[in-house]
């Protein structure tokens, strides 16, 4: 969507995370601060520019994410310099954007004006001008990665008072050069990850892709990027993936990664995906965290690129291709959905993980599947590390987005306070803590903060009495040694009862549906203790999936 190079300003530092600016206002960058009156960024209007600088810096000192400042030419420019000294020597991260006379008035002695680079070229790690409208975006994420990166310092973002202005297509070339590329490739897919998806343009992308005949994949635990529906979502990638939707991944010859990278898990430890020609939708310009190939790169947030990519005609995407590659994709993806039978999928009657274990305990893929059903696709589920939460990953639908939160480094304990805090910020919503007996016992205190502040998440923990993920790997290198993985637990239930909330104990699968509706319909926090058998491994894809 076009908009002035003022605006994008503001949007990029948005999507950078920035909560505010500091600001002694001036003519020369009347757009930006334009920009700022229906932004969810806080303008902090300052009565001195030295204030506002310091103000800046104290922020990136305490945060550790470059503080924003803000001020007009000459005087303004020339007050705020001792805040830019300071965090060059104290290596504090700061970006100081800093209102400019006119491109045409330059070098003419005009009001106010002076030089930019000759006042801080010696005390900033870089100072830059925007003369460009369509790299305004570029320029400020460039801005904000230098400020905080290796040793930290300030830089500084010169603006132009016409070139704030300007119009901007956010890089319609580039769109038409990718339009080309998804035009002429046989099996082109988009692959959507990272964060910033809240308003409907995971949606936009999928309807786009699927008039363009273009499967969409979703990265590890960023797959409520885009809704689970439809006829171009071909599931996501990394841990507990279908071999199928892999192998999807693997045969694809153009590869679009829209706010994510081919990394290490997504790429099955850098083995997938490296053949295909790629382009990359990212604000990193250094693509830190990509592997492989870069045949195109644009800088822009995955909501900003997903807008401007739906405005475009999906038909000159589509080419000469047809729907059956898509389709082949969408299909495997579903069958990998559907099958909820653990004993199928984990070896069979009497392997490890197989019916005789299930007989024992709770089928997981049943009870899951009872979950998905209930929540219809709405709730806010958050996740801890390990094992338990493949069940949840695969049968679990997301429609809505910005509804997943789960570490995707790997790290134990997000789960219970993630959903707390998610019953908190979104009280009209559901949100459900998925976690195993290791994950919920490193942070599951936090249920007396729930209780505490009027909080209601639902917390599912699956008990098997071990470090399953641990143990499956001991299992693969040494094998029938176990060791420093079997652990002790209570009866979770009841230590729920005794915050006050509502607890149940699940120990056989006809059992998990009831418990699970008198839970919903506790009112409060509630928790469901759900026992298995510590054989049950997560669910194997090939067989059914293929």
């Amino acid at each position: 969507m076009p908009q002035s190079a003022g605006h994008l300003i503001v949007r990029t530092l948005e999507t950078h995370g920035v909560s505010r600016v500091y600001a002694v206002p001036g003519e020369s960058y009347l757009d930006v601060l334009d920009g700022l009156h229906d932004s969810s960024i806080e303008t902090v209007v300052c009565r001195h520019e030295g204030g506002a600088g310091f103000m800046a810096l104290a922020e990136g000192r305490l945060t550790g994410r470059p503080g924003v400042a803000m001020v007009t030419r000459g005087p303004g420019a020339a007050n705020a310099m001792i805040a830019i000294h300071t965090a060059w020597q104290d290596a504090t991260p700061l970006v100081l954007f800093v209102g400019l006379v006119p491109v045409a008035d330059r070098e003419r002695e005009a009001f106010q004006e002076f030089s930019l680079s000759g006042w801080f070229g010696s005390t900033a790690k870089r100072v830059m001008t925007i003369d460009d409208a369509d790299r305004a975006g570029e320029l400020v994420a460039e801005a904000m990665r230098i400020a905080a990166a290796g040793r930290p310092g300030p830089v500084v973002v010169g603006l132009p008072e016409d070139v704030l202005v300007h119009r901007t297509d956010s890089a319609p070339a580039e769109l038409t050069a990718l339009v080309a590329r998804i035009a002429s490739a046989e099996r082109p897919a988009i692959v959507a990850g990272g964060d910033g998806w809240h308003d409907g343009e995971g949606r936009a992308l999928l309807d786009w892709a699927e008039s363009a005949g273009v499967p969409v994949f979703c990265d590890w635990r960023a797959y409520d990027a885009v809704p689970h529906a439809g006829g171009a979502w071909a599931g996501w990638l990394g841990y507990g993936r279908a071999d199928a939707v892999a192998s999807g991944f693997a045969e694809a010859d153009l590869l679009v990664f829209v706010g994510c990278a081919r990394s290490d898990v997504l790429s099955d430890g850098y083995t997938l995906g490296f053949d295909a020609e790629t382009v990359l939708v990212s604000l990193d310009p250094e693509a830190v965290q990509h592997a492989g190939r870069v045949d195109q790169q644009i800088l822009a947030a995955p909501a900003e690129f997903s807008t401007a990519l739906a405005a475009t005609d999906p038909a000159a995407a589509r080419g000469s291709r047809g729907d059956a590659w898509m389709r082949g994709r969408a299909a495997a993806q579903q069958r990998f959905a559907a099958h909820r039978s653990d004993a199928s999928v984990a070896g069979g009657a009497g392997a490890p993980g197989g019916a005789a274990a299930i007989a024992a305990g709770v089928d997981l893929g049943i009870a899951f599947g009872e979950l998905d059903a209930r929540l219809d696709g709405r709730a806010i589920l958050t996740f801890g590390a390990g094992n338990a939460t493949i069940w949840a990953h695969r049968f679990v639908r997301h429609l809505d987005p910005a509804s997943l939160v789960g570490a995707r480094n790997g790290a134990m304990g997000l789960a219970v306070p993630a959903a707390v805090a998610a019953s908190l910020a979104f009280p009209d919503r559901r949100a459900v803590a998925v976690c195993g007996d290791g994950d919920f016992l490193m942070n599951g205190q936090e249920i007396a903060t729930a209780i505490a502040h009027g909080g209601s998440p639902l917390v599912v923990v699956v008990d098997n009495g071990i470090y399953g993920t641990i143990v499956q790997h001991q299992e693969h290198h040494y094998p029938g040694r176990p060791s420093g993985t079997r652990m002790a637990n209570p009866d979770f239930a009841a230590w729920m009862r005794s915050f006050g909330g509502h607890g149940e104990l699940v120990e056989r699968t006809e059992e998990f549906a009831d418990a699970l509706d008198r839970a919903l319909a506790a009112g409060g926090p509630a928790l469901i203790h759900v026992r298995i058998d510590s054989r049950v491994m997560p669910p194997a894809s090939a067989e059914i999936a293929a």
